[in-house]
Order: C-alpha cells, then sequence, then structure tokens
C-alpha cells in the first residue's frame, strides 16, 4: 500500500525545521516524512478491524510534527516510524463507513483493568499510551502498530469506531474528530451562560470551538479574533457575535466589557478565553484580555513556550488546557456522539476547502500550512475510490480536488 511514513531521524529533523522555518510545510519535502510502499499493519488481535481511510485531514499537530516542531513532550508517547493521520473517515473490512476516534487508551492496548481514566470514559487522559500490546502512542497516526489516515489501510480496535449515517457526507464525517476536540475545549470553558467569551484564532479548531459554544454552552457574547476574510466570514455564520482581526480583539473586549485599559492589559475582560492558537502571542493575549479570576482555556498545541505568568498569579485567572475526547459529564455522552451532531447542525462539511491525492502530499501540506492566507479552511488527503450507493460529497471540489 502507498503511506506517508514519518521517520525518527534527527538530520531529516533538523532539515524539516530550518526548512520550515522558510516556508511552513516545504519540511515535508525534505525532511522526516516520505512516500513509501508499506506492507499494511498487522492485526493485534482478532477482533481488531481494517480500515480504509476515504478522508483523512491535516491538523495543526500533524503541521508541527512534519516541520520538526513537536514538542519534546511526546517522544516516550509515540513510536517510529508511524504513518500520520488521525482524522479520518473509512470504510472496515466488513464495509462500514466509520470514523475513527484515535485515542488508543487500555481498551484498545489490552490492559484490563483499566486506568481509571479509561475505567470512566474518558480515555483522553488514559494512563497506560505507552504499555499493553500495542507500541508506544497516544493516537492513531503516532504509533507504529496502527498505521494512520495518511496510508492505504490502518487497523483500529472496535471501541474506537463509530458508524456514520447514510445521510452523511465523508466531508462532513472526516470534520468529527476535530469538532469532538472543540466540544472538550467548549466545555472546559465552564458554565458560560450570558458570559463574555473571546476565541483566539479562527482555523479549523477555532471555528469548530465558536460553532460548539455556540450550540452546547449558551454564552451571552463570543468575539473571535480572525485573520483572514474566509475565516471572518465563516465566523459570522457560525454565530459570532463579534468578528475582528487578531489584533483588534483586546479593543472588541475592551469595548463589550467597558473594561479600562493599564499600559497594555485591561483592567476586566472577557469572562472566558479560548486560545486555539497555541503561540507565546496568543497566549500572552489571552492573559491580557481575560478578567481577574476568569478562565483561559488553551486548546490549540502551544508546544514550547516562553510567557510572562505574572498576570495568571496577580489576577487570579485559571489556565486550564482541554485535550482529545472522552466522556463528557456535563452532557452524560460520548465526545464523539456530540460532535456527530454538532457537525451536521452546523454545517461543518463547509470547512472542507480542498482534497489531495497521497502523491501530492507535498502540494497538500503546503497547502494546509498557508490554509487561512489562501481562503481554505480544512485541507484533507482523498483515497476514495467509486461506492455505490455512499454518499460521497456534498461539498464543492476545493482548488487541491
Amino acid at each position: 500500500m502507498k503511506a506517508l511514513l514519518y521517520e525518527r531521524s534527527l538530520p531529516r529533523i533538523a532539515t524539516s525545521r530550518v526548512a520550515g522555518a522558510l516556508s511552513p510545510g516545504l519540511g515535508s519535502r525534505f525532511g522526516a516524512l516520505r512516500l513509501v510502499e508499506a506492507d499494511e499493519p498487522e492485526l493485534p488481535e482478532p477482533d481488531w478491524r481494517r480500515v480504509r481511510p476515504l478522508l483523512s485531514g491535516i491538523c495543526g499537530s500533524d503541521l508541527s510534527t512534519v516541520d520538526g516542531h513537536a514538542s519534546p513532550w511526546f517522544e516516550p508517547i509515540v513510536s517510529f516510524p508511524f504513518v500520520p493521520g488521525h482524522e479520518i473517515v473509512g470504510v472496515t473490512d466488513d464495509d462500514r463507513r466509520v470514523v475513527v476516534e484515535p485515542v488508543l487508551g487500555c481498551v484498545a492496548r489490552g490492559i484490563d483493568p483499566p486506568c481509571s481514566h479509561c475505567a470512566a470514559g474518558d480515555t483522553g487522559r488514559c494512563e497506560r499510551v505507552a504499555f499493553g500490546h500495542l507500541a508506544p502512542g497516544l493516537q492513531t497516526g503516532y504509533c507504529a502498530d496502527t498505521g494512520g489516515g495518511w496510508g492505504g489501510t490502518l487497523v483500529a480496535h472496535p471501541s474506537q469506531l463509530h458508524d456514520v449515517p447514510d445521510a452523511m457526507s465523508d466531508e462532513a464525517a472526516v470534520m468529527v474528530e476535530p469538532a469532538a476536540c472543540a466540544v472538550h475545549g467548549a466545555l472546559a470553558a465552564g458554565d458560560v451562560s450570558g458570559a463574555v467569551v473571546a476565541v483566539l484564532g479562527a482555523g479549523t479548531l477555532g471555528l469548530c470551538t465558536l460553532a460548539a459554544l455556540r450550540r452546547l454552552a449558551l454564552p451571552g457574547t463570543v468575539i473571535i479574533g480572525a485573520k483572514y476574510p474566509e475565516q471572518r466570514s465563516l465566523a459570522r455564520e457560525l454565530g459570532a457575535a463579534v468578528v475582528v482581526e487578531p489584533a483588534e480583539v483586546r479593543r472588541a473586549v475592551r469595548r463589550t466589557t467597558r473594561s479600562l485599559v493599564i499600559g497594555d492589559r485591561l483592567t476586566g475582560g472577557a469572562d472566558v478565553v479560548v486560545d486555539c492558537v497555541g503561540t507565546a502571542a496568543s497566549l500572552a493575549e489571552a492573559l491580557a484580555v481575560v478578567r481577574p479570576r476568569g478562565r483561559v482555556v488553551l486548546l490549540g498545541m502551544p508546544g514550547q513556550v516562553s510567557v510572562d505568568l505574572t498576570p495568571l498569579w496577580q489576577r487570579e485567572v485559571q489556565l486550564a488546557g482541554a485535550y482529545a475526547y472522552g466522556a463528557e459529564e456535563a452532557l452524560g455522552r460520548r465526545t464523539f456522539d456530540v460532535a456527530m451532531e454538532l457537525v451536521h447542525d452546523a454545517g461543518l462539511e463547509r470547512l472542507v476547502s480542498a482534497r489531495y491525492p497521497l502523491d501530492r502530499y507535498v502540494d497538500a501540506i503546503e497547502h494546509a500550512a498557508a490554509a487561512g492566507r489562501r481562503g481554505a479552511v480544512k485541507v484533507v488527503f482523498d483515497q476514495r475510490r467509486p461506492l455505490k450507493g455512499r454518499r460521497r460529497s456534498t461539498a464543492p471540489a476545493g482548488t487541491g480536488s
């Protein structure tokens, strides 16, 4: 099968970092990612299923990996070489169309009894992601034994598979995993009924979070910082009350909350800030615009950043991370079930902007790295073949199709 393989090679990773710094995404041409003919992964246990990806997304964590900027924190909980890709809609060997829930928790790893988090259905907090009968890997797409969405076949435990309704397009289905992350992040904001919520970033994660907030959390006012025209248009469609460029977020929060200004920060601010960017600049901005005793939810993957945390201390701000998904206690349901409905209700398939075959992976990754600037949101790999009776697409073809 054809697969994009990411290999652990310090010289290749170093080259990726240099190339990525010159032009984000170019690291894929010269670095640790390459297109190969690979054997299909073995089934770890008889009850596992083979899954042939139809569409597989390219997300920010994938770009960080490809460009060699992933945090060293991940080193003990991934295994090399691996096939990336964790946003997946595919077809199983028994002809079910499914979305893959990629976290490789205790059940998938054959660990019995499971850790306390997995026992409660909170698989994103699994304590055993480097143990069991699988190689280390916090998710499908980061584990040498399972394959990933950027290959012709992967293997998955039955607990990871969610059936896709016949009426749902592949484009909608591939948005379920990022929507699940957004659902978890929106609920991590706590009770925001009637509150002022600022969302930093309007890429896939930011727009999905906006949709989740509007449909699940009922905030009073949502302010979103969106850098590009298409992002701003989509943010309005998805229900943001105030849509501004990133540099104007502080002013928008000040006006909405009637705060005063001291130096470069506000005396008051938003009740909650959801950072969907994950950079030093975005985290500093979040701390500058959140009110005293407010809450900052870090949903974008930050990596190694340097930020002055004095306001966190002096203003008694809560800083919360939001990773993956599991069982959402506030809703009494699993995140993927909620996300499936969110994608449908909010029409999130509209965020899929371009599709590429695997052999155009350089173009695909370059497009994903510059998505906002090029008027795109979600870029995916398309490995579909003609499928009788299945609803393939309702979205118009993107520039990569």
